[in-house]
């Protein structure tokens, strides 16, 4: 980096403790070894991993270095951080630099990037995409000493062969793997030794993440329909929790029937009021993790039967109609916003509070991800304002219990955690999520139908609170002899209106017709916009008005109008829903 002038680092407060501690663990690194090429930094979300970033090429001494983001979002977010027109520039914002010469940031951004923009650069940055294969168009372009040093932002990627390839391209440079979560979504761990982490009791302690709690739901007793579809069972809340460790199924079905469903939807919305109502803030949000689209649409019903506005992302959602969704959630037009691990990263909308939990989560990395979206901080408001809490909520029989677990263990975490977790990985990893195809008719999976006396269990997830107030009241509370026990809410069970009930479900049939066309066109190979099934109108619409004409011929009630089905009819129409499918695609693959 052609920069004469020195970053002013050491007693800068503008920058944050972490930020500080990595750039020196940076700048101590010997990275002449070979087996020292590559380092790692672990940094809650919140803590400043854009501005590490940026510091990097400082602390290494780099010439030229290359940055690279696991996406398009992420990467525009960081050039605009390094772009010295931005509002928010880092180097001056942060008191890093007193004036210019600045580092000379380019994009590799397709056509519009050339050679010559890159050679004068002193920070390149782009998103894997744009160099993935070993035959890719701008490597080949570039000598292999072009860089001196390779940023990975998000870097528990970094496993994937896409970008062992930039490794390869560019062998004598120095690697920096940066991350809030060491682990990827299959259990795989970030390469390179971790030579920097800050636990997330700590970014609690200073205020840079909201304080974090769980809730579980215990029932007393629960009730399910075995597989054989005969056998109602009643079964207590130790063999509940013990059917959720050890049966895919059942640990599924606690997420998907209609039953236990609600109940992780009203302990939810029960916990989004509260924190309305004790710190005034009505724009705080609720996410939810759902098992796949037509779940999510499930999810998504039931929020919106309870009378809030829900909506959701999906990966097969046309982009524009993820955006929009988007923008709902940035103008606070919605409630709860429901994804199958859509959000990706670079998501950031610090008004998400609560985290409900319908989804499997075998490991931690995207257990700690989804529930990373509820720890950042409420900007303008003191870090230990009640507003700046966040609360997980999740079913017993759901196995959350292990993965919440092990989050509070990497709270606290140091770095011996991390070196038995490198040296954990030789053993296989739990799978992120159970299929997510259509049930086997062979071997469907179990019913809940009823729970009794749900109780909501209070868990933390560091040991002592972060608030100094707290702190001196449990002291004079120990000190008079009263310790703190396990706490226990009541889950307030909600009677929806009947119009709210129907509407809902008038709405998820909608949806899930939608989801049930785009399944059968996928499996056929079929274009959505294409005309192979009916020249005068494209596949979508027609295996849509299929299905709806066959709907229509079966409508318990007779209505003619969908508006006019009533609730019954929707259950109905929701339960067949997959002979009616069934029946349309022997029709139109005659």
């Amino acid at each position: 980096m052609y920069i004469s002038q020195q970053p002013v680092i050491g007693g800068n407060t503008n920058l944050r403790e972490p930020q500080i501690a990595a750039f020196d663990a940076l700048a101590e690194h010997d990275f002449s070894q070979p087996d020292q090429r590559e380092v790692a930094v672990v940094l809650p979300v919140g803590c400043g991993k854009s501005g590490l970033l940026a510091l990097a090429p400082f602390a290494t001494q780099s010439q030229r270095a290359l940055l690279v983001a696991p996406n398009v979002k992420i990467a525009e977010q960081l050039l605009r951080d390094l772009t010295p027109s931005d509002p928010k520039y880092f180097y001056a914002n942060r008191g890093v630099l007193g004036g210019p010469p600045f580092p000379e940031p380019a994009e590799i951004r397709g056509p519009k990037t050339n050679v010559g923009d890159l050679e004068k650069a002193d920070i390149v940055v782009t998103n894997i995409q744009q160099l993935q294969r070993d035959d890719n168009a701008w490597l080949a372009a570039l000598p292999g000493d072009f860089f001196d040093l390779i940023m990975f932002d998000e870097g528990h990627h970094n496993v994937a062969e896409s970008w062992d390839v930039l490794r390869q391209h560019f062998p004598a440079a120095r690697i920096l793997n940066v991350s809030a979560t060491p682990t990827r979504a299959d259990g795989r761990v970030m390469t390179g030794e971790i030579i920097y982490s800050y636990p997330i009791s700590r970014a609690v302690d200073k205020g840079y993440v909201k304080r974090i709690s769980g809730y579980r739901l215990n029932p007393t007793t629960l009730h399910y329909v075995r597989r054989d579809g005969a056998t109602e069972v009643e079964v207590p809340l130790e063999e509940v929790r013990r059917l959720g460790e050890t049966d895919a199924g059942f640990r599924r079905s606690i997420v998907s029937s209609d039953a236990s469903l609600t109940t992780i939807a009203e302990a939810s919305r029960q916990k989004l009021l509260e924190l309305k109502e004790k710190t005034g803030e009505n724009r705080l949000k609720i996410i939810a993790s759902a098992l796949n689209m037509e779940h999510c649409k499930q999810v998504v019903a039931k929020y919106r039967e309870l009378g809030l506005r829900a909506d959701y992302v999906h990966s097969k959602e046309d982009a524009r109609a993820n955006d929009r969704v988007h923008d709902k959630l940035d103008n606070h037009q919605l409630d709860v916003i429901v994804q199958v691990r859509k959000l990706g990263e670079g998501f950031d909308h610090p008004y998400l509070s609560v985290a409900a939990v319908f989804s499997i989560f075998g490991n931690l990395g995207p257990f700690m991800q989804f529930v990373g979206r509820i720890m950042r901080v409420i900007p303008n408001v003191d870090a230990f304002d009640p507003v700046n809490e966040g609360v997980v909520v999740f079913h017993v029989g759901g196995n959350v219990t292990g993965v919440w677990n092990d989050f509070q263990e990497f709270a606290e975490a140091d770095q011996s955690f991390f070196a038995q977790l490198i040296d954990e990985t030789v053993v296989e990893p739990t799978p992120t999520r159970e299929p997510t195809g259509p049930r086997e008719t062979d071997n469907p999976q179990p019913v809940i139908t009823a729970q009794d006396d749900v109780q909501l269990e209070s868990l933390s997830l560091i040991s002592i609170s972060a608030d100094p107030e707290v702190v001196k009241t449990l002291e004079v509370l120990r000190g008079k002899g009263i310790t703190g026990g396990t706490q226990f809410d009541q889950l307030q069970r909600i009677q929806p209106t009947k119009q709210k009930s129907r509407q809902a479900k008038r709405a998820l049939l909608d949806e899930l017709v939608k989801t049930a066309a785009g399944k059968f066109l996928a499996e056929n190979s079929l274009k959505h916009a294409g005309r192979d099934l009916d020249k005068t109108q494209e596949n979508f619409k027609a295996v849509k008005a299929a299905i709806d004409r066959r709907i229509k011929e079966l409508v318990p009630s007779g209505a003619t109008a969908r508006k006019d089905y009533t609730s019954e009819d929707c259950d109905y129409l929701i339960d067949q829903l997959p002979q009616i499918v069934e029946t349309v695609e022997k029709r139109l693959n005659k």
